[in-house]
């Protein structure tokens, strides 16, 4: 796939005068010329993009990152996959199951052991001890080129299905306490995460107006015209330019300041955000619970 610079900025979040003052000063990368001069860039351009902010991330600095070779982010990527390996045997049992199933696409086989898992630890402690990390270890091992994209997209809409079904297996309450609006924003497509947020609220004896996937802020406003919403909540999962994303939650917190709004997301982005404080940032499931709980004592 050929790329242009603006479409690097895009998909890794690195602005494009950062991209080309890596390039000029550490060689970061090496992207072909266009009859007109302009940088065209590929796929592989795009995973060292990746592999460098990951370094950096990780503490590396940029000098150092941008020289690493393509067997030493291999290593740093194997580093970053044992990190999701569980120190409960059970549970990395499963998840490595399911990866092997999974990147078979052998989806009977694949939802057989997904439901034993969900059926013997509940949907709670299946998604956070077992989906999770193995949509951790999927994501990166596509970034080692050890699987494509087809394989990573099969499994996740298995994972989809389920948590859908579980969704619909929650009856609805009609002492609503009160309205959660859950969308990603247009560039999000990613909703996993968003659909066991809607679970959760569900669970909890919310009300939830479900918009899902890249979203616009026209539909947004229009639910918010129709609707009473007493808290928003959306996901920021692709990295993207600090002070685009700045921008994006601005303009939402001005626009609709008498509504409580929630987000989470990808940690290293939303780490670097400047947060207004009227802006609950939830780091983890466990702190999204939490806050679900003190609505409820409140109450």
């Amino acid at each position: 796939m050929k790329l242009s610079i603006s479409h690097l900025e895009q998909l890794s979040g690195v602005p494009i005068h950062t991209i080309r003052i890596w390039e000029r000063r550490y060689n970061a990368l090496s992207p072909t010329r266009s009859e007109g001069n302009t940088r065209i860039y590929s796929d592989l351009h795009l995973k060292r993009l990746l592999d460098i902010v990951s370094l950096v991330q990780s503490g590396v600095k940029i000098s150092n990152a941008c020289a690493f070779s393509a067997l030493q982010v291999g290593e740093f990527l194997e580093k970053e996959i044992d990190k999701t390996i569980s120190t409960n045997a059970h549970f990395e049992f499963y998840v490595s199951q399911l990866l092997k199933f999974g990147i078979a696409y052998n989806e009977q086989k694949f939802s057989e052991i997904l439901n034993t898992c969900i059926t013997s630890y509940g949907l709670d402690i299946s998604y956070q001890q077992i989906i999770y990390p193995l949509l951790q270890r999927i994501g990166l091992l596509w970034r080692k080129e050890d699987v494509c994209p087809g394989q990573e997209h099969f499994l996740t809409n298995i994972i989809r299905q389920k948590l859908m079904v579980a969704i619909d297996q929650i009856p609805l309450n009609i002492q609503v306490k009160s309205t959660w609006l859950l969308f990603l924003p247009q560039d999000e497509e990613h909703d996993i995460a968003l659909l066991y947020a809607s679970y959760i609220l569900r669970s909890y004896g919310f009300r939830v107006i479900y918009l899902g996937e890249k979203v616009p802020n026209t539909s947004i406003e229009s639910v918010m015209n129709d609707n009473k919403i007493d808290h928003l909540l959306f996901f920021m999962i692709r990295q993207r330019p600090i002070a685009e994303a700045n921008s994006y939650i601005q303009n939402l917190a001005s626009k609709y300041d008498d509504v409580k709004i929630h987000i989470s997301g990808n940690s290293s982005l939303l780490n670097s955000l400047d947060l207004d404080q009227k802006l609950n940032y939830f780091k983890s499931i466990s702190v999204f619970q939490s806050y679900l709980q003190s609505i409820l004592y409140a109450n």
